[in-house]
């Protein structure tokens, strides 16, 4: 089954991308109009996110997100057989940000959100980084797809390790040279033991991980940012913000990523994952206790 599914797959990548792009419109059509898909925690997430903006900005935002959406899974197709050329063609970054600390032996660890393209970004940083470089991700439940998906994100050499078994496998790199990419904008599983932080003006929760493995490990830290030029072609851009997390306060850098990642969906409000609900949890001090930074 995996071979013929793949083999599907491959085929379809080779599709012309105008004809791409057709198909995504169309999915687009059937996501927003037909289907809804996720569409009320989409509006709820704009609104807490926005509120001073009108209903029809809102509803302008929400559609130019759906579009990028789709387009990122019809984009995803295209990993399968993309070159190297094509993706450096289409995906831009200062890479030297992160490969100018390469001959200093310290490594990297790359802070971001989710904005499209992420799966790009996972193949072009790789693509293009002197580090061995490492993702995290979360298994599909459908093994055929998950397989496939793992061959698409692994193409150019990325070492990518399941998020639940991210703490027992890590540790054999921890010593090595390498460049970790975490999302650091993720939903935590237990909110009781995350950070709080006003996010868009409402108490949100942030993981703790990525900033407990800085001040462990002590890596330069760069956040990420990435977002659509045109349709089909993006651009990122590295920002070093510290080569010694060790010596910042608790709490300092997820609050210095909270203010990275607002300001980024504040300038492009439709590149951001809306359809994550980022506001699941409302904050209770006796539920939750005081973790607030």
């Amino acid at each position: 089954m995996y071979y013929l599914v793949y083999l599907f797959f491959y085929l379809l990548s080779l599709t012309p991308w105008r004809i791409m792009y057709l198909i995504s419109d169309g999915f687009y059509f059937l996501a927003y109009y037909v289907l809804g898909y996720r569409k009320t925690v989409v509006m709820n997430n704009l609104l807490i996110a926005f509120p001073e903006k009108t209903e029809k900005e809102r509803i302008r935002i929400a559609k130019d997100f759906y579009h990028q959406l789709i387009d990122t899974f019809i984009e995803t197709i295209k990993m399968i057989s993309i070159s190297k050329e094509e993706l450096n063609r289409r995906f831009v970054c200062n890479y030297e940000v992160m490969n100018d600390l390469y001959d200093t032996g310290q490594n990297v660890h790359l802070h971001g959100g989710h904005f499209f393209n992420w799966e790009y970004l996972n193949l072009a940083y790789c693509a293009n980084s002197k580090y061995p470089f490492i993702g995290v991700y979360i298994p599909l439940s459908n093994k055929v797809m998950d397989k496939i998906i793992l061959k698409m994100r692994t193409r150019f050499g990325t070492i990518v390790m399941p998020a639940d078994k991210f703490k027992t496998q890590f540790h054999q790199y921890v010593n090595k040279r390498y460049a970790l990419a975490l999302g650091a904008d993720q939903n935590p599983g237990n909110p009781r033991g995350s950070y709080w932080l006003t996010f868009f003006n409402k108490m949100t929760p942030f993981v703790t991980g990525p900033e407990r493995s800085a001040f462990s490990i002590n890596p330069a830290i760069i956040f990420s940012t990435y977002y659509k030029v045109k349709r089909g072609y993006y651009r990122s851009e590295l920002k070093l913000i510290t080569n010694h997390p060790n010596v910042l306060q608790r709490g300092e850098l997820t609050k210095l990523f909270r203010d990275f990642l607002e300001e980024q969906i504040r300038l492009r409000p439709a590149n951001y994952l809306w359809s994550h609900r980022r506001w699941k949890f409302e904050y209770d001090e006796k539920k939750y206790g005081k973790q607030v930074v």
